[in-house]
């Protein structure tokens, strides 16, 4: 692992609320709004920014941890841009806060951590488990 960051860069990411971000559950479409779930998949993606500069070879970053304060809705087609900044990296850890801005409002912040291991312990432990 290599880590060319220090506490406080930051990475960004663009998005637009599509039809599969909408809040949307096996009963039906909630509200035609970005849905939390599809945010916080989109802010980890966005703290993975980090993960993927610092990656060697044989190694993955695996996401371990996400927090999503949800402040305001994003309708249909809604270019989001997230803001992900480096808090720490602490052995294999990297940790990341994030906000999400629709136009010039925040509409979601939180926090995200993803460790990096080598594939093949990742694949061990994937072996392991049953269904």
């Amino acid at each position: 692992m290599k880590n060319p960051f220090k506490p406080g860069d930051t990475k960004e990411y663009i998005t637009k609320v599509t039809e599969e971000k909408l809040a949307r559950f096996e009963s039906g479409l909630v509200h035609p709004v970005y849905a939390t779930f599809a945010l916080a998949q989109d802010a980890e993606w966005c703290c993975r920014l980090f993960v993927l500069d610092m990656l060697e070879e044989g190694e993955e970053g695996i996401g371990t941890f996400v927090s999503v304060h949800h402040e305001a809705p994003a309708p249909l087609g809604a270019t989001i841009r997230f803001v992900a900044t480096l808090m720490y990296v602490k052995g294999n850890t990297v940790h990341c806060r994030y906000e999400a801005f629709f136009k010039n409002t925040r509409i979601a912040f939180g926090e995200q951590t993803q460790k990096i291991i080598h594939k093949a312990t990742f694949q061990k432990r994937l072996s392991l488990l049953k269904p």
